[in-house]
């Protein structure tokens, strides 16, 4: 038996490989889109407390400013979804960093409420968009043996860029007294995005095509190249080869278009990746994230005290995701996202006996504080980044951009309903109940990651299209 043959009988991630700095570097170069989507939803919640007294804000107008960026959002995951089949992932890479920096100096620079509004609106578009295509990118030119590692640099840039602007607001807002801060230092806060929305905006110029688009649109010689540099001159053939196989197989079968979306193997993978999109928000991150201090100044805990254990769990999410990172493809992500769902309920409901308890002294404050901690940290260790993989795994190159577009639109539809009904369910329900709900989700989840997730570790993307594909029709 030849050594060829017998490569090919060893599981892509176990198999020699030529160095892998040149796609490492393409990879964090495309998941600053990641920063630039975790400081643009952070940075409101330093801003608003000093625009709101700068524009004598209604509470209506407070909750347009602080919501709307999700509606954005929704629209831009849309856009980038067929803009990116259209065009090139690379191109809307651009188009987000462009948009990115322009929302950024217009809300930095807003004389009304409605420029402010515009600007949000803006920005949320540019964070759909980079939601939808840097995962999306990555898996496309990630080698498998490394793709859910470097799928998971996206989450990685996510946490430090929210953790960044976290810092950035609490150095302007403690540096400044409060009449400098109400006049100009919420607009330094925004000004501040510009930074990395520039850096992300250049380097996407240089970052190569995605060879999967290119092969999709008859651009075989340089999609080849880009491959060879990536993959080396031996893998690169072979996925050259199943490649384009897939996409003739695609095209005799008449699945193209938005057809696609519902031909068997696509609607079973469309499926689970709308629940496992929804399942990601479904978690209670972004109830205990967006809404930390206001857990924390319920057991008594100060409100500049609260703000710092705020940044400590921003710190928190940078080192697990890292954690994650390296576990990705050393285990099957479906176990992952199995057990994380059980950690991640076992600690709301640590949260919800604590709770119950009604006393505010040191010791419970401090168990408050190690009981979200620990589901960040679960949450970072799973669902946090290994949804983005996941779905940026099972569908074919063809209608792969507009599926993910559905999916990340999910993602920011499920957010939104939940950051606007958890301060009424922590209100009116009170923490007890409230934990207790987002715990059975979680278990729920973590059926679902056992019993319906397929396993995609260490595949190629045509190699997990067809088991879908050939076990679903």
């Amino acid at each position: 038996m030849s050594a060829e043959s017998n490569n090919s009988n060893i599981p892509i991630n176990q198999r020699k490989h030529t160095s892998t700095g040149y796609v490492i570097a393409v990879c964090i170069a495309a998941a600053l889109g990641g920063t630039l989507f975790g400081y643009d939803q952070g940075v409101i919640s330093g801003a608003l407390n000093f625009f709101k007294i700068h524009f004598s804000m209604s509470s209506a107008e407070v909750g347009l400013v602080s919501g709307i960026l999700a509606i954005g959002a929704m629209v831009g995951c849309l856009v980038a979804g067929f803009a990116s089949d259209a065009i090139g992932r690379k191109a809307v890479m651009v188009i987000a960093g462009g948009m990115f920096t322009i929302s950024s100096l217009i809300l930095a620079i807003s004389p009304t409420v409605p420029i402010l509004i515009l600007g949000r609106i803006l920005s949320g578009f540019a964070i759909g968009m980079a939601a939808t295509v840097v995962p999306l990118y990555i898996s496309e030119v990630a080698p498998a043996r490394i793709r859910g590692t470097l799928v998971t640099f996206n989450q990685f840039a996510f946490a430090i860029g929210m953790t960044t602007v976290y810092i950035v607001n609490a150095l302007i807002a403690n540096l400044n007294s409060q009449t400098f801060n109400i006049n100009f230092g919420w607009r330094w806060m925004f000004a501040s995005g510009m930074v990395p929305a520039v850096i992300f905006f250049v380097l996407g110029y240089f970052v190569p095509e995605s060879p999967r688009f290119l092969y999709q649109h008859g651009k075989d010689s340089k999609a080849l190249s880009i491959l060879i540099r990536l993959n080396g001159e031996e893998e690169a053939k072979k996925q050259q080869e199943a490649i384009t196989t897939s996409l003739e197989t695609a095209k005799k079968e008449g699945h193209t278009g938005l057809r696609q979306l519902f031909a068997p193997g696509v609607r079973y993978a469309l499926v689970i990746a709308l629940v496992a999109a929804a399942c990601q928000q479904l978690t209670g991150t972004i109830a205990v994230g967006y809404y930390a201090p206001i857990i924390f100044q319920k057991t008594g805990v100060s409100t500049n005290a609260s703000l710092v254990e705020t940044i400590g769990i921003g710190f928190v999410k940078i080192i697990f995701v890292g954690i994650f990172m390296i576990f990705v493809d050393r285990f099957a992500r479906k176990q992952l996202l199995k057990w994380g769902g059980y950690a991640m309920a076992i600690s709301l409901v640590f949260l919800a006996v604590l709770f119950s308890t009604g006393k505010s002294d040191m010791l419970i404050n401090i168990l408050i504080l190690v009981g979200v901690l620990l589901h960040t940290a679960f949450y970072e260790l799973s669902w946090g980044g290994g949804t983005w993989v996941v779905v940026s795994e099972i569908f074919p190159t063809e209608i792969r951009g507009r599926a993910m577009s559905l999916s990340s639109m999910t993602v920011f539809l499920t957010s939104y309903f939940v950051s606007q009904l958890f301060p009424m369910m922590l209100n009116g329900l009170g923490g007890v109940w409230t934990f207790l709900i987002f715990a059975v989700f979680c278990v729920g989840m973590a059926i679902f990651a056992q019993y319906a997730l397929p396993d995609t570790t260490g595949k190629s993307l045509e190699q997990i299209e067809a088991e879908i594909t050939h076990q679903k029709k």
